[in-house]
């Protein structure tokens, strides 16, 4: 089978799980060889993005030009997965509205508390003490998504039961082929 090409966008705060839950399917998808590149806001900001900042014009540039290398990704047969916080509502919509594939947005979900909690980076503790400004969730909003096509709740699920999750809407879908099909 031909399996389509998409854009998975995974969006949620800080620490939910979107980069750990994207390397996970990414391991599965190798696995099925799928083609697919793995679009992590970290790296992108390293190597596309660097001279941006985080005002929100910066950061929707850099949303956008993820949403550009997704959508040109995903033209040429190749699923992207993109694990970027993209805190602001109306840019997920243009990319979405841009996508000339399947543009499917997972919304990465854990409550404030619990990523606060996770913090694995140190920097809910530094934006709460003020050396970081306009930190996402903490004073920069973060907009839910108010339809996005799957929720995974890492607050309540495991990574695999994420990945599972993710895997069953895909394959009811027709954008991959179920295992054992």
């Amino acid at each position: 089978m031909n399996d389509p090409a998409f854009v998975l966008w995974m969006t949620g705060l800080s620490g939910a799980g979107k980069s750990t839950i994207t390397d996970a399917l990414a391991k599965e998808l190798q696995r099925r060889g799928r083609a697919f590149e793995v679009l992590d806001g970290d790296v992108v900001r390293t190597h596309l993005t660097s001279g941006l900042g985080f005002s929100k014009a910066d950061r929707d540039t850099n949303v956008r030009r993820i949403g550009w290398v997704a959508r040109t990704l995903a033209k040429h047969g190749c699923i992207a997965l993109c694990a970027v916080i993209s805190p602001y509502r109306a840019i997920r919509d243009e990319i979405r509205a841009q996508s000339v594939a399947p543009f499917v947005e997972v919304f990465v979900h854990a409550p404030l508390e619990v990523v606060e909690g996770r913090d694995v980076k140190g920097l809910y503790r530094r934006a709460r003490a003020g050396e970081i400004r306009g930190f996402t969730g903490i004073d920069d909003p973060y907009e839910e998504p108010r339809t996005p096509e799957i929720t995974c709740r890492t607050d309540r699920q495991t990574v695999e039961e994420s990945v599972a999750q993710i895997l069953a809407w895909l394959e009811a879908r027709g954008l991959l082929e179920a295992e054992g099909a």
